[in-house]
């Protein structure tokens, strides 16, 4: 036959045994259903076996580094615990671009953002190349009214519970709010936290950004009966329950001089208060900045608050960003509410904070708006207030702040 006829019977025997394999192959997948099903069978409740096994690990491991996961988007690490403070990070789906907006500090620091008394408003109106100084009276000072112009080329963004002081009394601002860039004087709702002074202490009608570490955050109960209540008296009572509790709680000297001021900012001030504050605040601040910078991928935007084992605040933000902005002074005014607080510490559970954090709808809901520039929705539920700052500025329409409080 020779070499080529051997090749070729060669290749006829490998075409015969790859059909004859075919065939028993064919052979399993029609005349041998039965058993292929059986085999589907056995493998499925397999799977399920393994699934059973692994899932709840698998669970364990994801709550371990992200938290328990909210169908809302948000979701709660571990607790960060010092002493009666327990604050839990939240994180986000998604996180925005928030670079353009200016903070109170830092408009205050740089002269780009003035602020003054209603009957005083040197320096408010917008500034231009050669324009003189000009005093422009407008009305009479009032304790609840401020002016504020922003003369900086960028949005700027208030908060409530951020304190000014200077002027004839020091004030808290009383809602979220967003100023536009290059702003004609701003009428500001605030409220006083400095019931003892009627008179420029310094001479000056303008303010400035108050404390030795930088700007101050009213604590939770000021801060909340600004927003929340609206009422002055409220606003002093819890000015005055925080003073009292203060000086209970630092040596005789230091306790005289924080009885002797009406100032809430200079309470704040007081080198043994700052003392008994930085003892809580500081580690959560250290393990919190830790926090973020490991999860800034995973958009670190806010917290959840509880002191003696009660959730009393959230706040959320619209990046990490601007939440590191805010921090330090954030922490502290949490960290104030907890050494102001007399109870024995408890502690909350992660679940606990979540279902706060995940309740964000009510039964009542208002809402403020300046057409172009933002809206202000508040939220009455059942036992809380949500106070939802929305920017409506051109390529924003997202909410930039969101706090929430336990009534």
């Amino acid at each position: 036959m020779g070499r080529a006829g051997a090749a070729a019977n060669a290749k006829i025997a490998n075409a015969k045994n790859a059909r004859g394999s075919i065939g028993i192959f064919t052979g399993v997948f029609t005349l041998g259903g039965p058993i292929m099903r059986l085999l589907i069978v056995v493998v499925g409740i397999s799977l399920l076996v393994v699934a059973a096994i692994m899932l709840p690990c698998l669970l364990q491991a994801g709550e371990a580094s992200s938290g328990v996961t909210s169908a809302s988007g948000y979701s709660l690490l571990s607790p960060i615990r010092s002493g009666k403070l327990t604050v839990f990070p939240v994180v986000a789906s998604k996180s925005y671009d928030t670079a353009a907006f200016l903070t109170l500090d830092e408009g205050l620091r740089s002269g780009d953002v003035v602020v003054t008394e209603a009957g005083q408003a040197r320096g408010l109106i917008r500034r231009r190349p050669g324009d003189p100084a000009i005093l422009h009276p407008i009305r009479d000072a009032e304790v609840n009214r401020l002016v504020l112009v922003n003369n900086s080329k960028r949005p700027l963004l208030l908060l409530a519970g951020e304190i000014v002081t200077g002027g004839k009394q020091d004030r808290v601002i009383g809602k979220d709010r967003i100023v536009p860039p290059e702003s004609d004087p701003v009428d500001l709702s605030v409220f006083c936290v400095e019931p003892g002074r009627w008179v420029a202490a310094t001479g000056k009608s303008e303010f400035g950004v108050g404390g030795a570490v930088g700007g101050i955050f009213a604590a939770p109960g000021v801060r909340g009966s600004a927003m929340a209540a609206k009422n002055q008296q409220q606003v002093w009572d819890n000015v005055g329950k925080s003073k009292e509790s203060m000086a209970m709680m630092v040596p005789a000297p230091a306790a005289a001089e924080v009885n002797s001021t009406t100032s809430y900012a200079r309470v704040m001030d007081n080198k043994e208060v700052r003392q008994k504050v930085d003892a809580v605040a500081e580690p959560v601040q250290r393990d919190y900045e830790s926090v973020i910078r490991q999860l800034r991928d995973k958009n670190a935007v806010g917290i959840v608050v509880a002191v003696n084992g009660e959730i009393v605040w959230a706040d959320i933000f619209a990046s990490t960003h601007l939440l590191q902005k805010y921090w330090p002074k954030l922490v502290r005014s949490y960290a104030t509410e907890a050494v102001v607080t007399r109870a024995k510490a408890g502690e909350t559970s992660l679940k606990d904070a979540q279902k706060f954090l995940d309740d964000l709808q009510g039964r009542h809901e208002t809402a403020e708006t300046e057409p172009g520039l933002y809206r202000q929705t508040e939220i009455t539920g059942d036992g809380f207030k949500v106070f939802e700052l929305t920017s409506l500025l051109p390529k924003t329409g997202f909410a930039v702040h969101v706090a929430k409080m336990a009534d």
